[in-house]
């Protein structure tokens, strides 16, 4: 995949192919504490009853096993200068066995074959406080769809968060992308599970 680079400031931020970068750059972004730290975006690929029995070192342990298996994704790092900034989680939806369960998509989704192949899914944004606000996340979004396109993919998915259906929502919780996020990348809203929630398509080819 070819670098995707944004102009931002001081430096311009690059989003590279997670797999090609080290993993310590990976942990760097995923950080000790909160949400990621002790999920490694592995919750869509692990059935629940497995999950509590595994822990956080053993999730990690995945992910990294992840990146080295041959194939495209699991996901995208971006970079502002040498820093690490950020990464989305995006991959063939088939990969995410516990979605179809999930109540993201549940009877909403209008490619109910959630076994595809060509059907790709951007699942979760990781940006550490620090660099939030900053465009990070849709610099990722962008790069995601230009990923998944040059890997064969037929059409991308997203499970969007509509923060406007709040009052007020913790920035953690806005780990599945916000609809604005995805209109910016060329996303059209295709369902509703609920009020707060949007399932965000864009097709790459027919």
């Amino acid at each position: 995949m070819t670098e995707v680079t944004h102009d931002l400031e001081p430096a311009p931020l690059r989003v590279v192919p997670a797999d090609t970068a080290p993993f310590a750059d990976v942990e760097a972004v995923f950080g000790t504490k909160g949400d990621p730290a002790h999920c490694w975006c592995q919750w869509y690929k692990i059935p629940g009853s497995d999950w509590r029995s595994i822990g956080d070192e053993g999730l990690r342990d995945r992910l990294e096993a992840q990146l080295k298996s041959p194939g495209a994704g699991p996901g995208l790092l971006a970079y502002d200068d040498d820093i690490p900034v950020g990464w989305c989680a995006v991959e063939p939806r088939a990969n995410l066995t516990r979605l179809k369960k999930s109540r993201l998509i549940a009877g909403s989704t209008p490619n109910p074959d959630l076994d595809e192949p060509d059907v790709w899914a951007i699942s979760c944004f990781v940006v550490p406080r620090a660099y939030r606000r900053r465009g990070v996340g849709r610099a990722l979004a962008e790069a995601a769809v230009a990923f998944a396109r040059a890997n064969g993919g037929r059409l991308v998915e997203g499970y969007a968060v509509d923060p406007t259906k709040h009052d007020k929502i913790p920035a953690a919780d806005l780990f599945h992308g916000t609809v604005s996020m995805f209109v910016d990348a060329g996303f059209t809203e295709v369902a509703r599970p609920n009020a707060d929630r949007a399932i965000m398509q864009l097709r790459l080819r027919e």
